[in-house]
Formats: C-alpha cells, sequence, structure tokens
C-alpha cells in the first residue's frame, strides 16, 4: 500500500534546494515518481514539482505537511503539498453557449479529468438538461445590473456549500467584480478566444473574417480584476485558409476554446501551474 502525493514549490535560487527536498523525502521513506525543474534566471527564482509515493498509511499528508514547514521555511519556499488521490471539487460556470461544459462533463465522464465536478451554476436555465443528464447539480442564479451583488454573494455560497477547489467559467458571459475577483484568486480559470483585443465587441469572429485571419485560437488563464488579462496557463490555435468562412471560423473557435479550457484545467488540477506574478511556470 502507497500514497501518492505531489509537491509544488518556488523559492529564491540557491544551491541545496533539491537536496533539501529529496532528503526530506528520503527520510520519510519516500520515492519520487516524478521529478520537474524550472530555474528562472532573470528572476532567481527556481520552481518545482515533485511527485512522489509513501509507503504504509503511516506517512499522511498532514505529518508531511507537518515536518516539511520547517524546510519550507528555512529556504524561504511557497509551497504546497496535496494528496494525489484527492480530486478537486470544480464548480463549472455557464451562460448559453454549451461547447466548453459539454467538453468538460465528457471528459470527466470518461475519467480524463482530475477533477470532480460537483456543481454546474448558469445565470440563464437552458443547459440545466445536459447538466443533469450527467447527473451533475445544476444551480440558475440570474444575473441583472441591479441584483450583481446579491448574485455573487450566491456564488460565493455555492463555493462554499459545495466546498468548490476551482470555479471553471466555461463561457460565463458576465464579467465578474473586482471583489469576487480577488476571492477567487487562484482558484479561478477562464476562456477567451484570441482575437482580443483586435476584434472586441460583437462578433469577433465575423471581424477576423473580413480581415482574412489565418490562425484562430483560444486563451485560458486565471480569473483577476483585470478583465481576460490574468496569468496565461494554455493556449491552442488552429490555422485556416481563404476557404474558411465566418461560421467556419466560429467552429474553429469553439473547438480552440475547448482544448486550451481542458489542458488548463487538468494541469492545474494536478498540481502543474505554479503562478509568478501575471505569468505561470506549467509543468505539463
Amino acid at each position: 500500500m502507497k500514497n501518492e502525493f505531489v509537491l509544488t514549490l518556488s523559492c529564491p535560487e540557491r544551491p541545496g534546494i533539491l537536496h533539501a527536498v529529496t532528503s526530506f523525502l528520503l527520510r520519510h521513506g519516500c520515492d519520487i515518481t516524478e521529478h520537474q525543474q524550472f530555474d528562472d534566471a532573470d528572476h532567481g527564482i527556481v520552481f518545482l514539482r515533485t511527485g512522489f509515493a509513501a509507503p504504509g498509511t503511516e506517512v499522511t499528508l498532514d505529518r508531511l505537511r507537518d515536518t516539511f514547514a520547517p524546510v519550507a521555511a528555512e529556504w524561504g519556499m511557497d509551497w504546497q503539498l496535496r494528496d494525489s488521490a484527492r480530486k478537486p471539487r470544480v464548480l463549472v460556470m455557464v451562460s448559453k453557449f454549451d461547447h466548453c461544459l459539454a467538453d468538460l462533463l465528457y471528459r470527466w465522464r470518461s475519467k480524463d479529468l482530475d477533477a470532480e465536478i460537483v456543481l454546474v451554476a448558469s445565470n440563464h436555465p437552458d443547459l440545466e438538461p445536459l447538466a443533469t443528464a450527467e447527473g451533475v447539480p445544476f444551480e440558475h442564479v440570474p444575473v441583472t445590473a441591479d441584483t450583481k451583488p446579491q448574485a455573487e454573494a450566491r456564488l460565493l455560497a455555492l463555493v462554499e456549500e459545495h466546498r468548490v477547489d476551482l470555479v471553471v467559467l466555461a463561457r460565463y458571459m458576465q464579467v465578474l467584480s473586482d471583489d469576487l475577483c480577488k476571492r477567487l484568486e487562484g482558484r479561478a480559470i477562464n476562456i477567451h478566444h484570441s482575437f482580443l483585443p483586435s476584434f472586441a465587441g460583437a462578433k469577433p469572429y465575423h471581424q477576423a473574417h473580413r480581415r482574412g485571419v489565418k490562425l484562430v485560437g483560444a486563451t485560458a488563464h486565471y480569473v483577476t480584476a483585470d478583465l481576460d488579462e490574468g496569468p496565461i496557463i494554455e493556449q491552442e490555435i488552429i490555422r485556416v485558409d481563404h476557404r474558411a468562412g465566418a461560421d467556419r471560423l466560429v467552429t474553429v473557435g469553439r473547438d480552440a476554446e475547448r482544448l486550451a479550457l481542458a489542458r488548463a484545467v487538468n494541469w492545474h488540477c494536478q498540481g502543474r501551474v505554479l503562478i509568478h506574478g501575471n505569468r505561470t511556470v506549467v509543468f505539463s
């Protein structure tokens, strides 16, 4: 019987960091199963992700956290330690577009998503049948200019009630308030098409078609108060040519959104994304 864990950390670069981690794991009889490291020479910071297995049941998550804390403090580490067996609990927020939600639900049902989708919430009732068909609870939270504070309070209550670890905005067409963005910092992911800021506003794919755009893409990023400018996790691009009309660009764009969002959610849930300022280190 072995328990598997993932340690992620960042700290100022200096000799001995890797030795400190591996020595700690050796003292606890742990076996390293995966290791990735990135030394950011521009900022003098080292980023590390280590997967390891602990023998028996005596080496628990709480024990590892308690005993690693002094090591982390000595080296000035910003760190997280998670049990690989526990899948993060995800709340998916949508409006009327269903492609990203349908893709995430399919991956979850197929066990290709290292997450547990515990709730779908929407400002419209349209996608309730899609969620309930997969056995996922659905919450309709209407939003108007007058009721936005109450709606966001309800969303935060749902996060608390369902013990949500990650909020995924799967084409949720409402701008979150600065306060809500701060409350969800580092645990909310959004997806948007690649035509921003060049083709903002209504029908961006039609605008892009008129300009003869040859690359269609999507960006998955963490949610911040700066709209669509949070730390980027993943981007997907698909090449098109002059034969692609506006409708074709829309279809291709949805494919890009599905792929980028699914990867971003999976990598976050696997502890592969480390945030550093407005950038990320992704151990894919």
